[in-house]
C-alpha cells in the first residue's frame, strides 16, 4: 500500500474513532441511575434497539472474516453468515420475550431470579467473563492486524486504541452511551461494505458461470481440514444456538420497554442482518475470482484490498479507506457491547452495583482482554469467534432453553450442564489453541468446533440430572414461569 493511501486510510479510521467518541458523550447525558448504565432504564425502542443489536453483533468476523472465509473456503464458509442470522430466529422464537420479562440486568441475574441460588449464579458470572473475553481478544487482534495491515503502525497500537476507545465510551455511558454508537456503526459498516463491493462488482462485472468454478465451489469439503461433515454440522450447532447465549446479545433485550418490544426488535435483527450479510458474500465470491490466494493467517486482510486490486486509481484509494474505517467500526461496536456485558456481571456480582462499581468493573473489563491480547497472536477472526459461539450454544442456550420452557430443571441440573458444556467446550478450545501440532484432521475439526459433542452433552446432563433430582422442584418455578410467559396485564390482574 502507498503512503497516500495509508495516509487515507489513517485519517479515515481517526475519523470514525472521533466520531465515536463524540455521538458515545452525546449519550452521556443521558446516564445518570445504575439502570441507565446496565440497560439504558429499559426505553429503548425496538428500531432503535436493532440497529444497535445489529451494530454490536457484527463484528469484524462478519465484517472481515466471512469474506475471507469464503474466498478461501468456498460455500462451506457461508454457514458462518446463515448461523450468524438463523440463530435470532432461535432467540426469537424460546428466549427474547420471557427473557425481558424476567426483570434481570444480566445472565447471572436471570439464574438467581428462576432459581433462588447464589452457587449458580456465581458459576453464570464466570462464564459471561469467559465468553466475554474469549470474544473479544481475536478482535482486539484483529484491529492492530487492519491498522498494521493499513498503515504500517505496530500491532499493539490497533490493539491498545480500540481497547481504550471503547473502555472509555462505557466508563462514560455505560449502556445508554453505547446505543447510539452502536446504532451509527451499524449503518455505517453497511455501507462502508456495500459500496465497495458494488463498485467492483460493476467493474469486473463477471458472470455466474464465471465465479462458480473449479472445486473451490464443491460443498462438503470443510473448513481447510479436509471432508469433514461433523466440522460442519458443529459449526451450525455453533453459530445457531450460540447466539442465544452470547451474554453481549441477551444484555440488549434487557433494555427493551417489553417482551412484545423484544420480539419485535429481533424481527427487525433478522432483516437487518441479512440485507448486511449480502455483501460479505459477494465480497467472498469476487476476492476468490479476482484476487490471489491469500498465504496462511491472511484471510482477515483480504476485503482490505480489494478496492485497489480490482478498482485501482483513487477510487480505489478512497474504497479501501472506506473499507478499513468500517472494519474499525465493527471492532469498536461488538467491544462496547462484550465490555458492557462483563462490566455488568462484575459490578453487581462482585461489587455493590453502584454507578461507581460499574465504572471500575468497566476498565477491568476492559483491560484483561487488553493484556492477553498484546503479547498473544491469533488465528483467523471468524473461527476463534466462532470458538466463543460454541461455549455459549454449550452453557447458556440450554440453561436458558430448559430454564424458560421446562418446570422440571433443578438447581442441581442447571449447575451440571453448565459444568459439563463449559469443561468440554472451553477444554477443547484450550488444548486447540495450546497443542495446535496435535490438533490435526478429525481431532483439528473436533477440538476447534467442539459443539457437535458439547452442547448435546449440556442438554442431556441438565435433563437426566434434574430428574434425578425433581423432588427439589418448588412452587417457586411455577411463579417464576408465569412471570417469564404471562404478558404483563395479564400478571397485573392475577390471570392464570
Amino acid at each position: 500500500m502507498t503512503l497516500g493511501n495509508s495516509t487515507l486510510s489513517l485519517v479515515a479510521i481517526a475519523l470514525v474513532v472521533v466520531l465515536t467518541g463524540v455521538i458515545g458523550a452525546y449519550g452521556v447525558r443521558f446516564a445518570r441511575t445504575t439502570n441507565d448504565f446496565l440497560v439504558a432504564s429499559r426505553t429503548v425502542r425496538p428500531a432503535w434497539n436493532a440497529a444497535a443489536i445489529s451494530g454490536e453483533y457484527l463484528s469484524a468476523a462478519s465484517f472481515l472474516g466471512v469474506a475471507g472465509l469464503i474466498a478461501v473456503y468456498g460455500p462451506d464458509a457461508l454457514w458462518y453468515p446463515v448461523g450468524f442470522t438463523a440463530g435470532y430466529l432461535a432467540l426469537q422464537l424460546f428466549v427474547a420475550a420471557p427473557l425481558r420479562r424476567s426483570g434481570a440486568y444480566t445472565v447471572p441475574d436471570f439464574a438467581e431470579i428462576r432459581w433462588g441460588s447464589r452457587r449458580l449464579r456465581g458459576l453464570a458470572t464466570g462464564l459471561v467473563l469467559a465468553i466475554a473475553w474469549l470474544y473479544m481478544v481475536p478482535l482486539l487482534h484483529g484491529a492492530g492486524l487492519v491498522l498494521q495491515q493499513v498503515t504500517g503502525l505496530p500491532r499493539w497500537v490497533g490493539v491498545t486504541v480500540v481497547a481504550g476507545v471503547v473502555t472509555l465510551n462505557v466508563v462514560a455511558g455505560g449502556m445508554r452511551s453505547i446505543t447510539l454508537v452502536q446504532a451509527f456503526q451499524y449503518w455505517f459498516k453497511v455501507v462502508a461494505i456495500a459500496v465497495p463491493v458494488l463498485v467492483a462488482f460493476a467493474v469486473t462485472r463477471p458472470g455466474v458461470g464465471e465465479l462458480f468454478t473449479g472445486a473451490w465451489a464443491a460443498a462438503g469439503t470443510g473448513l481447510g481440514g479436509g471432508s469433514s461433515a461433523a466440522e460442519i454440522y458443529s459449526l451450525m450447532l455453533a453459530t445457531f444456538l450460540g447466539t442465544m447465549g452470547l451474554p453481549h446479545v441477551l444484555v440488549r433485550f434487557y433494555t427493551n420497554v417489553d417482551g412484545g418490544s423484544a420480539r419485535a426488535t429481533t424481527v427487525r435483527v433478522i432483516a437487518l442482518l441479512g440485507v448486511f450479510y449480502a455483501f460479505p458474500t459477494l465480497a467472498g465470491v469476487l476476492m476468490h475470482r479476482f484476487m490471489p490466494p491469500p498465504g496462511p493467517g491472511q484471510a482477515d486482510t483480504l476485503l482490505l484490498g480489494l478496492p485497489a486490486q480490482v478498482i485501482g486509481g483513487w477510487v480505489g484509494a478512497v474504497l479501501a479507506a472506506l473499507v478499513a474505517a468500517g472494519a474499525i467500526a465493527a471492532f469498536l461496536s461488538t467491544s462496547s457491547g462484550l465490555v458492557v456485558a462483563a462490566a455488568g456481571v462484575l459490578s453487581t456480582d462482585v461489587l455493590r452495583g453502584r454507578v461507581r462499581d460499574f465504572r471500575v468493573s468497566a476498565v477491568v473489563a476492559g483491560l484483561v482482554p487488553l493484556l492477553i491480547a498484546l503479547p498473544t497472536t491469533s488465528v483467523d477472526i471468524s473461527r476463534v469467534v466462532g470458538m466463543a459461539f460454541a461455549v455459549a450454544a454449550s452453557t447458556f442456550c440450554p440453561l436458558l432453553v430448559l430454564g424458560i420452557w421446562w418446570r422440571g430443571l433443578t438447581t442441581a441440573g442447571a449447575v451440571a450442564g453448565l459444568v459439563v458444556g463449559g469443561v468440554i467446550s472451553l477444554g477443547a478450545l484450550a488444548t486447540f489453541v495450546a497443542f495446535p501440532a496435535v490438533s490435526t484432521g478429525a481431532l483439528e475439526s473436533l477440538l476447534g468446533q467442539p459443539a457437535v459433542v458439547s452442547v448435546p452433552a449440556s442438554f442431556a446432563t441438565m435433563v437426566v440430572v434434574s430428574l434425578l433430582t425433581r423432588s427439589s422442584v418448588t412452587a417457586r418455578a411455577d411463579a417464576v414461569l408465569a412471570q417469564l410467559h404471562l404478558p404483563s396485564a395479564a400478571r397485573r390482574v392475577g390471570a392464570p
